[in-house]
């Protein structure tokens, strides 16, 4: 579940969300902990929970119209 690695509620905001991305990522990144698996591993996994839960919010999914000229 991105929104439990992220350690946010359902219904965080872009910016909560942001926030916590940001946060783990200050302790989890490659170059703090050089040679350890399990954090380059883990801040791949909040890397992309991240991602996953900021293209929704910015774009969140609903059916889009598109109007053409006829």
């Amino acid at each position: 579940n991105a929104y439990k690695l992220l350690g946010v509620d359902r219904l965080a905001n872009l910016e909560k969300i942001k926030q916590a991305y940001r946060t783990l990522a200050k302790k989890l990144h490659p170059d703090v902990n050089s040679g350890n698996k399990e954090a380059s591993d883990h801040f791949k996994r909040i890397t992309a929970a991240y991602n996953l839960l900021a293209d929704q919010k910015k774009e969140p999914s609903y059916p889009h119209r598109t109007f053409f000229k006829g």
